[in-house]
């Protein structure tokens, strides 16, 4: 019975480096695209980023309230999984930084857009002799959730 336990908790290490292997390359991938300006392209990868991600946590959870299920593999093993983990924390970092830096600059950006529609919108127009300025309302402005 020893023996089966080390053949599936080495099994299980295998799996989780896999998954956090393909889970940080992906993240990778996606950091990417928000520092070369194009989170566009990230949006490809964002349906299996959820899922490997949702797997990862769940799996995580599991290890975390019983590390008997790991703590039979090699310790070759159990390294490579901290490496791997430690590896997909800093990729997390990094994308966390990258749509950080994204985020303000979208918001620099429709703050910008907002200001200047107003100053055109005080500008009103006047025609003839003794025309009245007028200001339009001023309205909000509607961005799309995937931009």
């Amino acid at each position: 019975m020893g023996a089966d336990l080390m053949e599936d908790a080495a099994e299980r290490v295998e799996q989780l480096i896999l998954l956090t292997e393909r889970l940080t390359e992906l993240v990778a991938i996606q950091a990417k695209c928000f520092e070369t300006h194009r989170p566009q392209d990230a949006v490809v990868h964002v349906d299996e980023v959820g899922r490997l991600a949702n797997l990862y946590r769940h799996e995580s959870a599991r290890v975390r309230g019983n590390p008997d299920l790991v703590s039979r593999a090699s310790l070759q093993q159990r390294t490579r999984l901290v490496r791997a983990t430690e590896a997909f924390d800093a990729v997390l970092a990094r994308q966390g930084r990258a749509v950080g830096a994204a985020k303000t600059v979208t918001e620099g950006l429709v703050r910008a857009i907002a200001e200047e529609v107003a100053s055109q919108r005080q500008k009103g127009s006047t025609y003839g002799p003794g025309a009245a300025t007028s200001i339009a309302p001023a309205t909000a402005i509607t961005l799309n959730k995937r931009a």
